[in-house]
């Protein structure tokens, strides 16, 4: 038991003044399995500062969140500390080796002392309980204030974050919110009780730009104003550059370099951080580029990829969508009387060529991913006309629509979701097959499966394994060969590589280039990332509240941005040189809520042309 009565003198204050927040030394971790015993940590030593904050990169499976676990005590069972110590200081300049607490004494560090968030908060945050209520839980818990102040604190925690509707969002569960509003409660609940040390394990991994861009501002500030110390692991190398003071590479559980942010960036000195840096998509890269082009891959030192070519512009459009509009009913007193409708899509109009990429992006919660959910009739919508390959689709019944969805596949955000793990890898491919009457059996299938395998990289072999067994990259791919499966002529992509680490992301987005170039599939990418979108897209449809306010050539779109909303989503993008961090200006007005009563229209945005193609909303 720690004594916590002898109050510290002058010297000792100012030594603790100099010390480290987190000092991690010679940390090794195991993971013990029926397959034996595998090393996930080799002898990791760096420190974090208070007012500091240390950004810890690398690819999937180096090591960065293990890291992070046994700093916060949520290592797996299965999980063993070999060596090493994690000394923590608190705010009352108190040294303790984490490594050597009890679950109680943990207990009551976290929340308080430090706080941690998780990339993944649809399984973070308690799906029985309001939003309210989590927020309030750990100030609650570690009785810092009174239950009406408890209240006000997360209000104003969720106003910080850039959340509309505070009263609506504090009475929903998390499975009423979209992905980046769930993460932001995340990010609010973690600051909650203004922790020592805050642990941020891939916290803008599902934010848009604009909303990420605020949040790393807010991160910034409370580093500067409350002393905080932040663990930032992230693969975003431009989020590094933004916001890190120094910088942690890891591989394979070790740390290979470590140093200021900018000297990594200028002068990386081992061979990892040079190629990690290599793949990194920097914005403006592509400003004189027409067509769309491959990433240069993480290992590679292949030459410049050429043009990749391959929408056909001279033909009718695949998909020609109109008047395209998604409500979802509100409703409220004693009798659920409608009172209220979500205008999650208004009415928007837009097309898809063969062989075309269209990226549409936008904030979370503009209606992005509902859109292409109402295309494959996931959630119900209305529209004026959807023509694919010139036939109307738009007033066909469930069973009409039925031979449709061997035409048209979803890839989506989250592959560990979205696969069954019940079910082989093998039969999770050679199930649309079955489900369509290509084959009649699973024996049948065989042979199309272990092609689909191989042309997304993965071996015949991978068919016997289940989900779990593969990396989030190896999922995704999993996730395209099933949707590929089929042959389909377009595949909606929501967010399929928001998740995915650079080099991982590169390989991902290269396949699917291959086989568009390959199939002359038509994708509709769905995405936050804009040096992303930059690369990979034909045209790019920016929408808001539900709305297209800019559609047009991405290279037009790009470099002569019109709207005053895509001024601002490419003004937010980070910057991947920390000599220039840009002086970010934020909007402080509320964000307009997509509800509006049952009476209230909406009226269509007209558009006018600003360059071929390329037409912008006109909201005088």
């Amino acid at each position: 038991m720690t004594d916590t009565s002898r109050l510290p003198d002058a010297a000792s204050v100012a030594d603790s003044a100099r010390a480290p927040v987190l000092a991690i030394e010679h940390l090794s971790v195991s993971f013990r399995g029926r397959s034996g015993s595998h090393q996930a940590l080799h002898d990791v030593s760096f420190a974090i500062q208070p007012g500091e904050i240390v950004a810890v990169v690398g690819e999937s499976g180096s090591g960065k969140s293990v890291t992070s676990l046994a700093v916060m005590g949520l290592l797996a069972a299965s999980a063993r500390i070999d060596g090493g110590a994690i000394r923590f200081r608190d705010r009352t300049g108190e040294t303790r080796d984490l490594s050597r607490l009890s679950d109680e004494q943990r207990r009551r560090l976290r929340g308080r002392e430090m706080a941690m968030i998780f990339q993944e908060p649809m399984t973070s945050l308690n799906p029985v309980l309001r939003v309210g209520d989590q927020l309030t839980e750990a100030l609650r818990d570690h009785r810092l204030c009174s239950g009406a102040e408890a209240q006000a604190r997360a209000r104003s925690l969720l106003r910080q974050v850039r959340i509309a509707d505070v009263d609506r969002v504090m009475k929903s569960y998390p499975h009423a919110l979209s992905g980046g509003m769930r993460q932001r409660v995340m990010i609010a609940q973690a600051l909650a009780c203004d922790p020592q040390l805050l642990i941020a394990d891939e916290p803008t991994t599902a934010l848009d730009v604009t909303v990420q861009a605020r949040i790393l501002h807010i991160l910034r500030e409370l580093q500067r104003e409350k002393g905080m110390a932040v663990l930032f692991i992230t693969h975003d190398m431009g989020v590094v550059a933004e916001v890190a003071d120094r910088v942690v590479v890891m591989y394979r559980g070790n740390v290979v370099e470590q140093g200021p942010v900018e000297a990594i960036f200028a002068s990386p000195q081992h061979d990892y951080t040079r190629a990690l840096l290599a793949a990194v998509p920097k914005p403006g890269d592509m400003r004189e580029q027409r067509w769309p082009q491959r990433f240069p891959l993480l290992h590679s030192d292949a030459p410049e990829e050429e043009a990749h070519i391959t929408a056909r512009y001279e033909e009718k459009p695949l998909l020609d969508v109109r008047g395209l509009t998604v409500r979802f009913p509100v409703r409220s007193g004693i009798f659920s009387a409608l009172t209220h409708r979500v205008h999650a899509v208004e009415q928007i109009d837009f097309a898809l060529w063969p062989g075309e990429t269209l990226a549409i992006v936008g904030e979370s919660g503009c209606g992005k991913s509902t859109t292409g959910r109402a295309l494959m009739r996931l959630v119900d919508g209305d529209a004026d006309s959807i023509l694919f390959a010139g036939r109307e689709i738009a007033s066909l019944k469930e069973a009409q629509f039925q031979p449709l969805r061997r035409e048209i596949q979803m890839v989506f955000q989250d592959p560990y979701a979205s696969l069954n793990p019940r079910l082989t890898v093998g039969f999770t491919i050679a199930e649309p097959l079955l489900l369509h009457g290509l084959v009649r059996s699973l024996d049948e299938a065989t042979p199309q499966v272990e092609a689909l395998l191989k042309s997304v990289g993965l071996l015949p072999e991978h068919a016997r394994r289940y989900p779990h067994e593969f990396s989030g990259g190896q999922r995704q791919r999993i996730a395209i060969a099933r949707a590929m499966a089929l042959k389909p002529r377009i595949i909606i992509a929501d967010e399929a590589v928001s998740a995915l680490d650079v080099s991982v992301q590169a390989q991902v987005i290269n396949l699917m280039m291959d086989l568009q170039q390959q199939t002359g599939v038509a994708w509709i990418f769905i995405s936050h990332d804009m040096a992303v979108v930059e690369r990979i897209a034909n045209r790019v449809a920016v929408m808001y509240l539900g709305q297209i306010v800019e559609i047009g050539p991405r290279q037009s779109l790009f470099n002569q941005p019109q709207h005053p909303y895509t001024q601002r989503l490419l003004a937010s993008v980070p910057v991947v040189d920390p000599r220039h961090r840009p002086e970010r200006r934020f909007d402080d007005g509320e964000i307009p809520s997509p509800i509006r009563s049952v009476k209230e229209r909406v009226s269509k945005h007209r558009y006018r042309q600003v360059a071929p193609d390329h037409w912008v909303a006109d909201d005088r």
